[in-house]
C-alpha cells in the first residue's frame, strides 16, 4: 500500500509539466498564484525540483477534469504490471476483514 502511494507520487511528479500544459493555465498565471517569479516557476517546471508543498499548491491551482483524466490514465498505465484481484476476490477479502458481530 505505501509503495503504491510513493509510486503514484512519482508518476505525478513525472507528469507535472504535462499536467500544467493540459490545465490550460499560462505559466505566468500559475507562478503568480504560487507566489513565485516566472523564472523560478519555469526552472522548477523544467528541472522537476518541486517540494511537496509546491506540488500541493500547484495541484490546487491547475486541477480540472482534463488534468484529472490525464493523470488517471498515467497512473493506470504505471500500474498495469502490478498484481490485481478480481471483484469476487476483493469481496471475499472484505468479508474476511469485517468484524464479527
Amino acid at each position: 500500500m505505501l509503495s503504491e502511494i510513493v509510486n503514484n507520487y512519482k508518476t505525478l511528479l513525472q507528469f507535472l509539466p504535462e499536467l500544467i500544459d493540459i490545465s490550460g493555465y499560462k505559466n505566468d498565471y500559475i507562478s503568480k498564484k504560487m507566489a513565485l517569479t516566472p523564472a523560478t516557476f519555469s526552472a522548477k517546471k523544467q528541472r522537476g525540483n518541486w517540494s511537496a508543498d509546491d506540488v500541493i499548491k500547484l495541484i490546487s491551482i491547475i486541477e480540472n477534469e482534463d488534468v484529472d483524466d490525464f493523470l488517471m490514465l498515467q497512473l493506470m498505465r504505471a500500474a498495469k504490471d502490478e498484481e490485481t484481484m478480481s471483484a469476487d476476490e476483493f469481496r471475499k477479502e472484505m468479508k474476511m476483514l469485517k468484524p464479527n458481530k
